[in-house]
């Protein structure tokens, strides 16, 4: 029989995990981390989220590691990391639809301004502020178009949006455009009203979202970030907030989390902050995705959205 072995919160969490692997996966032994050490090289697959660093490595026979999230460099951080063992990111549909929905929410709330409407209910306000541009006259410019960003593209397009990508590699998707690699980043962002980001953590990104990036992007422009909190430069964004050259931003994600109390992002008025909870699926839906990808393996498979160490993601 093949055998999971659980390290994802708390001992508390492991038997709705049991329960819904169980529907999913009948025939998979699922068993919790700790039990699991008394006999460790029996454990074809872990589960994980922040297991303790040298955790995975103590599984000497793992198939593959599989991550109940969609970012995996805290997980490489660890010095001890098991590299050779194939590492397979969270996804499935429902993750999706969330991200996407998510996205829609935050460019709807930049058009039409509803951290003004928020700030004046909370101080009884009543003071009308018209918006009448449409999704129809905006483009949003997504950065990073993998498996998230392209059904979000997507999802952005059918609302009636302008819609465009940038990424490593050219994509090909119905009416919208897509530029690809740093040659084309400065008109990519020349033609951006709200600019999204759901690139992964790599070096090439980290920082990318700076004062100079943002300086490229047309007065009045707007971002949200719901990828990884070290592509943005606070400072900079702040900065281009306080000049006006930007008009506001919805943040997911952040370099610390949680976000610290005394954080000048917090107070910003054209700023909305969310406690990175853009895109979490239900245990149900997870441990669906997650007996697919165990059973795609076992069949001498490789799931979509396996780790590339060439890529950082």
């Amino acid at each position: 029989m093949v055998r999971l072995a659980v390290a994802e919160g708390e001992r508390a969490d492991f038997p709705s995990w049991a329960r819904e692997l169980a529907i999913h996966a009948p025939d998979l032994e699922v068993v919790w981390w700790e039990d699991a050490l008394r006999a460790p090289r029996d454990v074809d697959y872990l589960l994980v989220w922040q297991p303790e660093h040298g955790l995975a490595a103590r599984f000497a026979n793992l198939r593959a590691i599989l991550c109940v999230g969609a970012g995996v460099d805290h997980l490489l951080a660890d010095p001890h990391w098991p590299h050779d063992v194939p590492l397979v990111r969270m996804g499935g549909r429902e993750t999706a639809a969330l991200m996407e929905e998510y996205v829609t929410w935050a460019c709807l709330s930049l058009l039409r301004g509803t951290r003004t409407w928020a700030w004046q209910q909370e101080r009884r306000v009543f003071h009308r502020r018209l918006v009448t541009r449409t999704a129809a006259t905006t483009t949003v410019g997504i950065m990073g178009m993998g498996h998230l960003g392209a059904q979000v593209a997507q999802r952005l397009r059918d609302f009636g949006f302008q819609v465009r990508g940038w990424s490593r590699r050219r994509r090909d998707l119905a009416n919208i455009r897509s530029f690809a690699g740093q040659a084309e980043l400065a008109d990519f962002l020349a033609g951006v009203d709200i600019l999204v980001s759901l690139l992964p953590n790599t070096a090439q990104t980290r920082n990318l979202i700076d004062a100079d990036l943002l300086s490229q992007l047309p007065p009045g422009a707007a971002l949200v970030n719901a990828g990884r909190g070290e592509q943005v430069c606070e400072d900079g964004l702040l900065a281009a907030l306080g000049r006006g050259h930007l008009s506001g931003a919805v943040l997911d994600v952040f370099r610390e989390e949680p976000l610290p109390p005394d954080s000048a992002l917090w107070g910003h008025p054209a700023i909305t902050i969310t406690p990175h909870a853009a895109s979490e699926a239900s245990r149900a839906e997870q441990s669906a995705y997650l007996a697919q990808v165990i059973h795609e393996i076992e069949h001498g498979g490789t799931p979509a959205l396996l780790y590339h160490a060439e890529r950082g993601y």
